[in-house]
Order: structure tokens, then sequence, then C-alpha cells
């Protein structure tokens, strides 16, 4: 089982530089930001990001301090997309299209994707290193170090590459700290 912890970062929420991470309890890792966003964007494009990075049939499983990322990607979308991207009281699904982006990356991927919610800033040694990661990526766009691409023609199943760009960094792996919840 492949096994991955998101973050992501909003230096000013809303509308502040973000940055986005995963990292591989394995080894890899790769963060990356955009000039404009909001926490929620960040911590979704941090699970779009590592969802992308692991094609395959092996299972996945995404841990992150983020209920909120965890529960648009795994419980939530189901009825949104089955109500026409509406929600249960008929309002507009906030941050849909990278929402679209997480399903239809799930749907392509052949192997299952599972979530485990952790708790944020407890010493969860991966979850700590996707938050220092994300949060430098966030640092590196604001300083102008990290420069994200020009956007490029869209195209309707591309995930929205063309408004971060990627550090690549890597982390040595440890144990992380016990005190999670796996959703199935």
């Amino acid at each position: 089982m492949i096994i991955v912890s998101t973050d992501g970062s909003c230096l000013r929420n809303p509308g502040g530089a973000i940055g986005w991470a995963w990292v591989n309890h394995s080894g890899p890792a790769d963060s990356g930001g955009a000039a404009s966003g909001t926490n929620q964007i960040a911590e979704l494009r941090g699970v779009l990001e590592a969802i992308l990075a692991h094609p395959g049939a092996e299972p996945m499983l995404i841990e992150s301090d983020s209920q909120y990322a965890i529960k648009c990607a795994s419980e939530w979308i189901t009825s949104w997309r089955r109500n026409g991207w509406r929600t249960s009281t008929g309002g507009a699904v906030k941050n849909v299209e990278i929402i679209k982006q997480i399903d239809r990356a799930i749907t392509g991927r052949e192997g299952p994707v599972r979530f485990r919610w952790v708790r944020g800033h407890v010493g969860n040694y991966f979850n700590e290193q996707a938050d220092k990661l994300a949060g430098e990526a966030a640092r590196a766009v604001r300083e102008g170090v990290l420069v994200p691409a020009a956007p490029a023609a869209p195209e309707p199943a591309a995930p929205a590459a063309n408004t971060t760009v990627s550090t690549g960094k890597s982390v040595a792996a440890e144990v992380p700290v016990a005190g999670t919840l796996t959703l199935f």
C-alpha cells in the first residue's frame, strides 16, 4: 500500500500565497504553490497532486490533517456529483473545479484511494514534513523564489497545474506517531 501525507498552507487566508505538499512514506515528496488562494484550496491541491503522482493499481492511503479535504474527496463528492455539483441545500459547491479534478483523478486511478485523518501539529513525522514543505512553498512563491508557471490553454480533464509550480523535494522516512482515524 502507498501511504502519503498531504498538507496545504495559505499565508494570508484568503488571498495570500498558497503552498501544497505531499510526502510518500517510502521516500519521495513534492510541493508547489500559487500566488493566491485559500487554505482549503491548498489542502485540496495537496490531495490532488498526491493522487496524480501515484498512478497504478496499488491501493493508496492519503493522510491529512484537513477534515475538509478528506470529506470533500471521500464523503461529499458522491452526492455533489449526483446533484450536478450542488450542495444538499441547492447551493454551489465551493472549490468545485479542484474537487472535480480530484474526482477525475480518483475515478481514473486503477487502484483504490482511501483517506485517514491525522491530528496536526502533534509530532506525526510525515504530517509535519508535509506541513513544512507546504509552508516553504507558499513563502517561496510570496518571495518570488518559486514562480508559478504562466497560464496555459485550459484542458477540461487536466489538473490546474498551470497555476502552480512543483519543487520536487525528498523527505527521509521515519515512523509516524499514532492517533489517526481511517475513513473507508
